[in-house]
């Protein structure tokens, strides 16, 4: 197994306003050519071969763009990556605690490892879901009630 690095990337404003830039580029590509399932890309200046990437990594990569022009911090983790708890709780912004009274309540799933447990990326993922729609219901039954008594 490979050492996962989850930290985040952003970019200094003058850097975001570039991948603004570029993303409007691969955006309109990808539009002008949706029958395309490889899109070859070439570097301009250099004796580089061009480069022939699959349709889904090109439109990641349009994602990542988004966000980091959006001035957002960015990372990239493969879903089958095992995360120690420390890198759990900083991915979905809790403490370490917390995390693991989440996983000692089966909330996510984990396996062990010794005496360490491992998380995966997908199972975190699918918990945040699964705890951003609970409280996407939740917030909607509020403005529900303010709505009938009045409130709002």
């Amino acid at each position: 197994m490979t050492k996962t690095d989850i930290r985040p990337v952003k970019l200094p404003p003058e850097k975001a306003a570039a991948a603004a830039h570029a993303l409007v580029q691969v955006g309109s590509y990808l539009a002008a050519h949706q029958d395309l399932a490889e899109i070859t890309v070439t570097v301009e200046d250099g004796d580089y071969e061009p480069l022939a990437l699959p349709r889904e990594a090109v439109e990641l990569l349009a994602t990542m763009l988004a966000h980091l022009g959006a001035g957002h911090a960015v990372s990239v983790v493969p879903s089958d990556a095992e995360l120690t708890t420390q890198q759990a709780a900083d991915m979905i912004n809790v403490s370490r605690p917390f995390l693991i009274g989440l996983l000692d309540a089966g909330e996510i799933e984990y396996r062990t490892v010794g005496t360490h447990r491992r998380i995966t990326a997908s199972s975190l993922l699918e918990y945040k879901r699964k705890d951003d729609q609970r409280r996407r219901e939740a917030a909607d039954e509020l403005t529900q009630l303010g709505q009938e008594m009045g409130m709002i």
